[in-house]
């Protein structure tokens, strides 16, 4: 849940050049070349606005607001390419169980958070843009080990270069986990750093839409859907013809909202979950009233809040820990290997190595998943909490 006002918004698009027609049924538009994406977009809202509402043009309208959902995701893609050349510093192999990407604007003090959490030693200073590249430090807990990234400060614009903002968004994209961080004086970064996320593609605390999407050569378009739809078939067809399916069948598995039609349809989404952390909440003795939302206070000076803020990192990043029993002896805890929520018995030996992996035909648990100790399962059994694992050969 994001604290209360914070809302998702498309990004601001930046230039390309393209030329392009658009035709629904009798309606028409042709964006003429050399036009800029803000100006792309403006020709398309001004057909918009001057387009009467009904029901015949509905599949109309709702083809040209996936054309505009189109132009911000060219902007991303655009974006994407062009993060790798910003200079060194932001390309950072992931390494542990998982990795955490502390997000927020200059001197939040993420960096003295992230040396709180771990061996790290980010730069602390009291400017703007200590942190110049990507401080990469290593947490340990509940025999998992999370890499926490301190990355620059993100400010408004960072979706169009600003403050090397496409480098900080692609390294927010590879996270496990996001802190979005601010101090107790500007609450209202929130909403611009949402923002300028969700412009990235970038989604929070999000589910992916529950559309399939079954492509064919030929034979039109089906839409199925056990849910009563706010738009009509003709409409989510017509969308889906922008988006280049042509033919095939859509899957509608929940009540879908025109903006995550088009996110079922786009290739550059990526959903993240978040924690909302306030930084210097000593400042402000009253902070609990001021604040409405789901939130973890913090000192990061004063060491207050850490050990909360560790334990909300490790429920939401939903690790499960299992111990390896090794052949011909009495199941212990004393090899534990750290998993996330819903993965299997297989990706617990795909994570041990490949070639073990390959080389095992036979896995036994123990516990309380076990019907009786010892039982033989599928490796495509859960993974589930305290459970005692043997793999055979």
């Amino acid at each position: 849940m994001h604290p209360r006002g914070i809302e998702p918004l498309f990004s601001v698009p930046k230039t390309e050049t393209l030329s392009v027609e658009l035709r629904v049924r009798n309606y028409a538009i042709i964006i003429p070349q050399m036009l800029t994406i803000d100006e792309q977009i403006e020709e398309i809202e001004e057909v918009l606005r001057k387009t009467p509402h009904h029901k015949a043009t509905n599949g109309f309208i709702g083809a040209m607001r996936a054309k505009i959902a189109r132009l911000h995701d060219r902007e991303i893609e655009t974006a994407t390419k062009g993060s790798g050349s910003g200079g060194g510093g932001f390309t950072v192999k992931k390494q542990g169980d998982a990795t955490v990407v502390l997000v927020g604007p200059p001197s939040c003090g993420k960096s003295t958070l992230i040396n709180q959490l771990t061996n790290a030693e980010s730069k602390v200073a009291p400017y703007e843009f200590t942190t110049v590249t990507v401080v990469p430090g290593m947490l340990k807990y509940n025999e998992a080990y999370i890499q926490i990234l301190d990355i620059p400060g993100l400010i408004e614009g960072a979706k169009e270069g600003k403050g090397r903002g496409r480098e900080v968004l692609s390294v927010a994209k590879a996270a496990d986990l996001l802190l979005i961080m601010t101090d107790v004086k500007r609450i209202g970064a929130f909403a611009n750093m949402v923002r300028e996320l969700d412009g990235a593609g970038i989604r929070i605390n999000e589910k992916r839409p529950r559309v399939l999407i079954e492509k064919k050569v030929s034979g039109g378009l089906e839409v199925f859907s056990n849910f009563k739809q706010s738009m009509d078939k003709d409409t989510i067809k017509q969308i889906a013809r922008e988006y280049g399916i042509k033919s095939g069948t859509i899957t509608l598995q929940e009540k879908i909202t025109e903006r995550r039609l088009f996110d079922a349809f786009s290739v550059n989404r990526v959903y993240i979950p978040a924690l909302f952390v306030i930084n210097k909440v000593d400042m402000e003795p009253n902070y609990k009233k001021m604040i409405e939302g789901d939130f973890v206070a913090i000192s990061a000076e004063k060491k207050e809040g850490i050990d909360t803020l560790i334990n909300e990192i490790w429920k939401a990043l939903k690790f499960v820990t299992v111990y390896l029993v090794k052949p011909d002896t009495e199941p212990d805890f004393s090899d534990p290997i750290v998993m996330k929520s819903g993965e299997t018995l297989r990706d617990v030996a795909i994570k041990i190595g490949s070639d073990f992996a390959d080389s095992k035909k036979l896995v036994k648990i123990w516990g309380k998943e076990a019907k009786f100790p010892g039982q033989e399962v599928s490796f495509d059994t859960s993974a589930i909490e305290g459970m005692q694992i043997r793999f055979i050969s």
